[in-house]
């Protein structure tokens, strides 16, 4: 159907760069980089929200959020140490560790996990006189799965896949806020995102739009989805999120994870966790947007299937958290 649009040398090289880039934390003001993802959605707001907080700045630490196209690409941009820090759903850490990526068998094995931040739903957007009840009503028509190389056009693809569809559909990877707009303007007849509720994409849409949300927990349940991908779990999206979405919309969700390079310092990593996770800093975050409010020690290790970084286990453990063993 038609689309619009390194084994990682990792080693001394990285070494040298990290060495360069996070000297000890006397020194002053250290740059690190933390990939946050597209325009309009989350994953940017995190990065932004570490740049921008005032104690992490003061702290000698200087973190520059760079924009990406999302989880895939973060995993690959950390992995090989091109960032420091960044956001990659749990789910692409556990393929990606173990080679499982849809058509790359790389191993990405230098992409440790450092907290868990939130909950991230698939949501897709239809106008609400679509006629669309189900995932696999979207046969023929033109649909925003995301852009190339993001989580969610990553999660778009695998799970309509599974579903039969990919193939069957008019795809046209985009950002969240251009698929809005683009849908704004009847070019496409759906959109998919995975991210957290609300996002200010569909808030847009439905602007000047009468919205919908797809029930995709149905379509999730009956075909196995969640057998296949036990890393997936269930949730709605709560009535009222959106203008005109009225009743609560069943969805599944992966987590997003705060992860680090396997050669950043582990004080590093425990001195930005000690900033963020006091009340102080999670008011910041909780401000940056609402999604966050549900960040706190106690869910700190929350959805992390793979290996921590030393400096976040050290940090968790601090805090009381059993650290479950990992291979």
């Amino acid at each position: 159907m038609k689309q619009k649009n390194r084994s990682s040398l990792f080693g001394g090289a990285l070494l040298a760069t990290i060495v360069l880039i996070l000297p000890a934390l006397s020194h002053a003001a250290q740059r690190i980089v933390f990939a946050g993802g597209p325009a309009g959605g989350t994953f940017q707001v995190v990065a932004n929200a570490m740049q921008t907080y005032g104690p992490i700045k003061e702290s000698g630490l200087k973190v520059r959020a760079q924009s990406s196209a999302g989880s895939i690409e973060n995993l690959r941009k950390v992995n090989s140490g091109k960032a420091h820090l960044g956001v990659v759903y749990s789910g692409h850490i556990y393929l990606g560790k173990n080679g499982m990526l849809k058509n790359d068998e790389r191993k990405y094995e230098d992409v440790l996990a450092v907290s868990y931040l939130y909950g991230a739903p698939a949501q897709l957007v239809i106008r609400a006189d679509s006629g669309i009840k189900s995932a696999k009503d979207l046969v023929d028509k033109k649909i925003g799965v995301g852009n190339a190389g993001s989580g969610a056009f990553a999660n778009c693809e695998l799970f309509f896949t599974h579903l039969g569809i990919w193939d069957k559909i008019e795809r046209n990877a985009m950002g969240y806020n251009d698929a809005a707009s683009a849908f704004g303007n009847r070019q496409l007849d759906a959109f998919w995102l995975f991210t957290a509720f609300p996002s200010g994409a569909v808030i847009m849409a439905a602007q000047t739009n009468d919205i919908a949300l797809v029930d995709l927990n149905k379509d999730a349940e009956a075909s196995g989805f969640y057998e296949k991908y036990p890393y997936f779990t269930r949730i709605s999206v709560p009535e009222g999120t959106y203008k005109g979405v009225d009743t609560k919309t069943p969805s599944f969700q992966d987590s997003a994870l705060w992860v680090a390079n396997a050669e950043v310092p582990d004080d590093a990593v425990y001195k930005l966790l000690s900033l963020i996770y006091t009340e102080e800093g999670l008011a910041h975050m909780s401000k940056q947007k609402k999604t966050f409010k549900d960040m706190s020690i106690e869910t700190g290790v929350d959805g992390i299937v793979t290996k921590l970084h030393p400096g976040a286990e050290k940090f968790w453990k601090e805090k009381g958290l059993t650290i479950p063993t990992i291979e």
